[in-house]
């Protein structure tokens, strides 16, 4: 009888090629399927909740796949993390009802943009962060990232490669986390921030490169390429190249879902 079992996954994106299978390079899916078919000597695909582009972390992925094996829900991570790489890891599993699908269940889903702020990079971040070597006004992104809250069309925020029936979609939360003390006396004597900036954006989903994109415009804010109040007509624009670039994918981590 198929069981079907749900994967809570953590990874290091840097040197995939994002999560959906393609030929000829190593994917985070393309992995998951080779190690589990080696494990239960039947041939498994794994359904991913999303897939994340190359370059992207997570550190709560989910996807799930259906087996024949008897292994408890609960033992596969333990199971599977003797065979992954040391870059991919299987934080929780458990077997969920059979028609269970990450992909057509109502969810929230939170990602982490984050920023490395300083006159140099900071090597033992520099996987996770992009830098920005040049000043930001880090209150004047708190105060943009509050327009994004709600439901809008964000088709200015949405790379042109997206092919979807629908640009509205729902932040339910979005705030800017900084590092405590991290301060210093700039031209002025104005206090200026340096060190980690991250981004947090809760939805109900994200278009290609929304998230990205958000994260760039908000730099553009920072470094006072755009006024905070011009959010809101950015977003009723639906015109993409109102907004800023797209940022690098490394500063990207997909934290989780909840169901």
């Amino acid at each position: 009888m198929k069981r079907r079992i749900m994967l809570t996954v953590a990874y290091d994106g840097t040197d995939y090629n994002g999560w959906q299978i393609q030929p000829s390079v190593p994917t985070i899916e393309g992995i998951l399927d080779d190690e589990l078919t080696k494990l239960l000597g039947e041939q498994i695909r794994v359904i991913g909740a999303s897939r994340t582009d190359a370059g992207v972390h997570a550190e709560g992925a989910v996807a799930v796949f259906d087996t024949t094996s008897p292994i408890p829900g609960d033992k596969f991570s333990y199971a599977l993390n003797q065979s992954l790489p040391d870059d991919i890891v299987i934080r929780a599993s458990k077997e969920v009802a059979p028609d269970f699908h990450p992909r057509k269940t109502n969810c929230r889903k939170t990602y982490r943009y984050s920023i490395w702020h300083d006159e140099f990079p900071m090597p033992t971040c520099s996987r996770y962060t992009h830098h920005v070597h040049y000043p930001l006004d880090v209150e004047a992104m708190k105060e943009a990232a509050e327009h994004f809250v709600g439901e809008h069309d964000f088709a200015a925020f949405c790379s042109a490669a997206a092919d979807v029936d629908s640009t509205v979609r729902t932040i339910y939360d979005m705030h800017i986390e900084t590092g405590d003390n991290s301060f210093r006396a700039s031209e002025g004597g104005k206090r200026e921030y340096f060190g980690k900036i991250d981004i947090f954006v809760t939805g109900n989903g994200f278009l290609y490169n929304m998230v990205r994109i958000i994260a760039g415009t908000l730099i553009d804010v920072g470094c006072k390429r755009i006024d905070p109040k011009d959010i809101p007509d950015i977003i009723a624009s639906c015109e993409r190249d109102r907004a800023g670039n797209t940022a690098p994918a490394k500063g990207l981590t997909l934290i989780g879902y909840e169901f």
